[in-house]
């Protein structure tokens, strides 16, 4: 029987009921929850102020991340999960704003990669940048055995999501 079984027997629900635990557990996943509602209010104001759905935004990030700012349309619809129909769609929409375009891939007739524009990495660069640069300065203030914390914190909650049952 692990900890949280024998916790649950106690009173406890989800977690250990060591003094002082379960509030302090609280409040770190309170102030998690927070964060997130502050970042999904970000990318909402920031898809509304260049006109943008939320795959369009997430499609330039993560061009804008990968050598050369291109991808294979695949790639975008795996990174996605959409449909290659939805990407081409939504492929067609960033070429005519002039975000993206289409490059034919040397020695491969039929194949194509998604190419970020520099309009487009400007773009994201003037709406995101002032945010970037605070969180930078937020970040760098922290100690090291900080920093190691809060990124050891946030791989573990990934891995806590990513690893979730199906019901």
């Amino acid at each position: 029987m692990t900890d949280s079984t024998r916790s649950v027997g106690r009173g406890g629900y989800w977690y250990n009921d060591a003094p002082g635990q379960k509030e302090r557990a609280r409040r770190v996943l309170e102030a998690l929850r927070t964060y997130r509602a502050a970042e999904a209010a970000m990318r909402r104001r920031t898809r509304d102020s260049m006109a943008m759905g939320e795959n369009e935004l997430l499609a330039l990030r993560y061009l804008l991340r990968q050598p050369g700012h291109s991808a294979r349309p695949y790639e975008l619809a795996r990174y996605l999960g959409i449909t290659s129909a939805s990407v081409t769609t939504m492929i067609d929409k960033l070429v005519n704003d002039g975000r993206v375009e289409r490059v034919g891939v040397t020695g491969d007739r039929r194949g194509i990669m998604i190419t970020a524009t520099a309009h487009a990495n400007e773009e994201v660069r003037d709406t995101l940048g002032k945010m970037h640069i605070r969180m930078y300065a937020v970040a760098s203030k922290m100690s090291p055995t900080q920093q190691k914390h809060v990124v050891d914190f946030l791989e573990a909650m990934v891995d806590a999501v990513d690893h979730v049952e199906p019901a």
